[in-house]
């Protein structure tokens, strides 16, 4: 089985990676959080340094990448593979509200005519290998099916599949049988999203498809870091491994990012998943949440590690 980590805007980038690589690592592709091409094919710093192979080194890459412009899309994975990538990957899949009014992300799964014209062209001018990482559709499951038909006309280096439609976001259960049917029709290697959050849930799902060889896996290893570890019959995370990782990430924000205010919101969004890890975590939580310096911020992670268990559904 591969493992990828989903990118997730705001909390995947490499200050991240680098640190979950580090202490956790058994992952065979790192996603980046979307960069929106633009007509300028221009970057801005945050997306570029997020992608700099010195800011990668020792891990697998793959830039992705947010529009429903083709040539936009041809302009910036032409820059990206100046800086050596070999694979480019398009977000079908973000069900942002402001990114869906854009009829970008699985917005743009609405508009199948216009993402038909969208793959014609980008595969035909494509500068790399192209994977492609899609919902099933904008409003209703069925719409799959015609999706699936456009999918086929290109070779799409893998299709990654999250068995929601937009409107789901991320609440109702991923719809399996439309899974099901994905991996009879597809003419592409097919890699799953969705859901994988414990080791019960990847041995549900492999036992349902034993034929999937990859596996995309976002939240469920922001509230548990070491869960492909688990998967693959290593021990679980135990709190010095985890405290090491925070420290990691904390100590290298704050080289990079100017301000308390910049480094708490930082800190508060990496603790609004890694706190599910702990056991009878309320009050805890609620102490980082209204933590206004890094003082309080850091009283409030001792108090956590010093006084709380590990509890981690398998």
């Amino acid at each position: 089985m591969k493992f990828y980590f989903a990118p997730m805007e705001g909390m995947t980038g490499y200050i991240y990676r680098n640190a979950h690589n580090r202490f956790f690592g058994n992952i065979d592709k790192y996603y980046s959080p979307f960069i929106s091409a633009n007509q300028k094919g221009s970057f801005k710093t945050r997306e570029i340094n997020d992608i700099l192979p010195e800011n990668n080194s020792g891990l697998v890459l793959i830039p992705q990448l947010l529009t429903n412009n083709a040539q936009d899309f041809i302009n910036s994975a032409a820059k990206i593979k100046e800086l050596g990538y070999e694979e480019i990957n398009l977000n079908l899949g973000c069900p942002s509200g402001t990114v869906v009014a854009k009829h970008k992300g699985s917005g743009f799964l609405a508009k199948r005519e216009e993402l038909d014209a969208f793959l014609e062209e980008i595969f035909t001018h494509s500068v790399m290998e192209i994977s492609v990482k899609t919902r099933i559709g904008k409003d209703q499951p069925e719409e799959f099916y015609e999706l699936i038909e456009i999918f086929n006309k290109y070779s799409i280096k893998e299709l990654t599949i999250h068995p929601r439609i937009q409107k789901d976001i991320y609440k109702n259960k991923p719809n399996l049988p439309v899974f099901k049917d994905a991996l009879k029709l597809s003419k592409n290697p097919v890699c799953y999203n969705g859901d994988i959050t414990s080791v019960k849930d990847y041995k549900d799902f492999t036992a349902q498809f034993p034929e999937v060889d990859a596996i995309m896996i976002g939240r469920g290893l922001l509230n548990n870091p070491g869960l492909t570890s688990m998967i693959l019959g290593n021990k679980t995370p135990d709190k010095l491994k985890l405290r090491e990782f925070h420290d990691q990430v904390y100590e290298d924000y704050k080289k990079i990012m100017s301000g308390e205010r910049n480094v708490l919101f930082k800190m508060k969004e990496f603790w609004f998943y890694l706190i599910s890890i702990f056991e009878d975590n309320g009050k805890y939580a609620k102490r980082i949440k209204k933590s206004e310096r890094l003082r309080d911020y850091e009283e409030a992670v001792a108090s956590i590690f010093i006084d709380l268990n590990i509890a981690i559904n398998e």
